[in-house]
């Protein structure tokens, strides 16, 4: 007499189809996660109405001028005969700068720090602005 086992052993299958749906969720997951990763360094100011284009992923070097007239560098607190100074090491062999300056901040101040940013090797400046749409 032949004994049958209780259970049939059957062999496994791999769907397709629940992998390749798995997969488009991630993607656009991830894809959604790093677009709102990106940021500039800068302090929040009031940045003027405009229509620019998004910059790439790369992490911009931003100057930040405050309604105050103080000025920032990424963050870093500087004056206007310090920044070539402290701008110079930063600043990359493309020389974009951002100048994210505050609505309110006089229009003197910001042509003298970007003159200033010249001297240190800014190349290209980028204005941010706020999307006005």
């Amino acid at each position: 007499m032949k004994l049958r086992r209780s259970r049939e052993s059957r062999k496994g299958r791999i769907e397709i189809i629940p992998m390749i749906d798995v997969m488009f969720f991630l993607l656009a997951t991830f894809m959604l996660a790093s677009l709102s990763m990106l940021h500039l360094n800068s302090l929040p100011v009031n940045l003027p109405k405009g229509h620019a284009e998004v910059l790439g992923t790369q992490q911009p070097l931003t100057l930040t001028l405050t309604h105050d007239q103080h000025l920032f560098i990424n963050k870093i607190p500087v004056t206007l005969s310090s920044l070539p100074g402290v701008l110079r090491p930063l600043i990359g062999a493309d020389g974009d700068l951002v100048v994210a300056a505050d609505h309110d901040t006089p229009q003197g101040l910001v042509v003298e720090a970007m003159l200033a940013a010249r001297q240190a090797g800014a190349l290209h400046f980028l204005i941010a602005v706020q999307d006005g749409r």
